[in-house]
């Protein structure tokens, strides 16, 4: 069945249209997004949900869409989206952080102009009829210091346009290297440095609990007198009341602002001051970018639920359409390993340390560990997936540590997983073969190659003789057939461990019957999905 998406709000029909040839079924309907309950009523039909911002994917909706596997935000903000409530219910969520860049950036320069020349003042005073040349007094931008807070898509594209104006860039960003900000053109500075020098300011980062009122009283108060503001970003950033009290006395020569607090705005502390530029929010309301940004989300989506390709994911690690068709067997085995531990442990894990070891080293290592902590989950949560397990695994507290090395044995690459409880440390590892099945090659150090069954036995022992035949009659005796087994051994007389290969799932008087062996330790039954 062809996977179904949910547009509700307005794309163009070019964007709904690749839906449509990607092989996936879309339900159109632009104004769902404002009928809450209606949207809630029939979201559980659906695998993918395509917005804009008027969707509001609350908590609430999240829970009712019992189907969902992916929302793709057509835009950059997410502000819209419970993103820890659809990590929870292992729902991707994607946004389009390129689609707009431009038009934002652009839109920076345009208020930073319009700020520095009082150009709608002066427009709606010519157009009164009026003659104010002494009135709308401007500064140049040549020469002047920018300071960028943020510099990554939007703001590296902001120093780049304001660089080619001539004027000198201070940039903040704690993801910024010395190296990249040569590369750029621009100074590498700390916050209070650049409140110091700045004469123009412009915001570039997201809304978080670290960014939250970035700018306030306390900060306008550092910055230089006459400094001019810019935010195009996200509203929050800026305390508007402070900034207001601040344009009122002289301090903060004039700001120009695209975003509020809250929106729509319809009233702010910075409405009716005659030294400020407000637009409502169009940043990215330019032609080009809104097509741009519905074709992004549509062709992100599509390759979703197709391909299985994820980009530019919230809340999960990025998969390629080039690599997703060879990363699929790793991502298998590393399900399988996890799915194993997750099934022979029987206390409470305390540590996690996985290594890649080869050419798994040099793969997409978080979308394999995000598999590989999902099926160690799944015993537990069923309906866990590589979403929702990283965030379960914080939660419950767990040390989670990667490992990678240069080729150390006989295979090309291979995974290892270790886990600690309080009692003990096991380790299971894996390698896929030019069958693209996964196999396990060692489990508890000891080497085995064994391939994976549907339903197997797993059973740890002393070596001693007549194991096998104890097996073999027990399992007979309770109606179980065994199509296949692996055996292992560290050494003779010590540790032992056999894989069985069973037609059915065994029930547990038959493993309560082996375990009763003195010489068995343990004996658990694994299921493993091998389709």
């Amino acid at each position: 069945m062809a996977p179904r998406v949910l547009v509700s709000d307005e794309l163009s029909e070019t964007a709904v249209q690749i839906f449509r040839d990607r092989g996936v079924e879309v339900d159109f309907q632009p104004k769902l997004g404002k009928d809450k309950d209606k949207l809630a009523e029939i979201i559980g039909n659906y695998d993918g949900l395509a917005i804009r911002s008027a969707t509001k994917a609350t908590e609430k909706l999240i829970a009712a869409a019992t189907n969902l596997k992916v929302i793709g935000r057509a835009g950059i903000g997410v502000d819209n989206v419970d993103i820890p409530a659809a990590s929870r219910r292992g729902i991707i969520v994607m946004n389009t952080p390129f689609g707009n860049s431009i038009t934002t950036a652009e839109h920076a320069i345009a208020l930073l102009f319009a700020v520095a020349r009082q150009l709608p003042a002066a427009d709606v005073s010519t157009q009164a009829g009026k003659w104010e040349k002494s009135k709308f007094m401007g500064v140049e931008i040549t020469g002047k210091t920018l300071g960028v807070i943020g510099a990554g898509n939007i703001g590296g594209i902001v120093c780049k346009k304001a660089i080619g104006l001539g004027m000198h860039v201070l940039a903040y960003d704690p993801f910024l290297s010395k190296e990249r900000a040569e590369e750029m053109g621009v100074t590498k500075v700390e916050l209070d440095e650049l409140f110091a020098k700045a004469d123009f300011i412009t915001l570039h980062v997201p809304l978080t609990d670290r960014t939250r009122n970035i700018i306030d009283a306390e900060a306008i108060a550092r910055m230089k007198d006459g400094v001019r503001i810019i935010n195009c970003a996200r509203g929050g950033l800026v305390v508007e009341a402070a900034l207001a009290e601040a344009l009122k006395s002289g301090k903060v020569a004039g700001a120009g602002f695209d975003v509020f607090e809250v929106e729509p705005a319809t009233e702010s502390p910075l409405f009716g001051l005659p030294n400020v530029v407000c637009t409502p929010h169009l940043g990215a309301s330019t032609t080009e970018a809104q097509e741009n940004v519905a074709l992004q989300v549509a062709e992100q989506m599509s390759d979703y639920l197709v391909k299985g390709a994820v980009s530019n994911a919230i809340n999960m690690p990025s998969i390629t359409a080039e690599e997703a068709p060879l990363l699929k067997p790793f991502i298998r085995l590393a399900d399988v390993l996890g799915a194993f531990v997750g099934q022979v442990t029987e206390s409470a894990i305390k540590e996690i340390e996985i290594l890649f070891d080869g050419a798994t080293a040099t793969m997409n290592t978080k979308a394999l560990t995000s598999a590989l902590l999902a099926g160690l989950i799944r015993p537990q949560v069923a309906d866990v997936n590589m979403v929702s397990a990283p965030i379960m695994i914080k939660e419950k507290g767990i040390i989670l540590s990667e490992v990678k090395r240069d080729k150390s044995g006989v295979y090309d690459g291979y995974i290892k997983l270790t886990v600690k409880t309080a009692n003990q440390t096991r380790s299971v590892a894996g390698t896929v073969f030019s069958d693209g099945k996964p196999r396990f090659i060692q489990i508890k150090g000891i080497n085995m190659d064994a391939d994976v069954g549907a339903n197997m036995i797993y059973i740890a022992n002393t070596d001693v003789p007549g194991m096998i035949g104890f097996m073999g009659t027990t399992l007979g005796e309770g109606g179980v057939n065994i199509a296949n087994f692996q055996l292992g051994r560290d050494k003779q007389g010590g540790d032992a461990i056999a894989l069985l290969y069973v037609d059915e799932p065994v029930k547990q008087d038959v493993l309560d019957k082996l375990t009763a062996h003195p010489a068995i330790r343990q004996a658990k039954p694994l299921v493993f999905n091998i389709d």
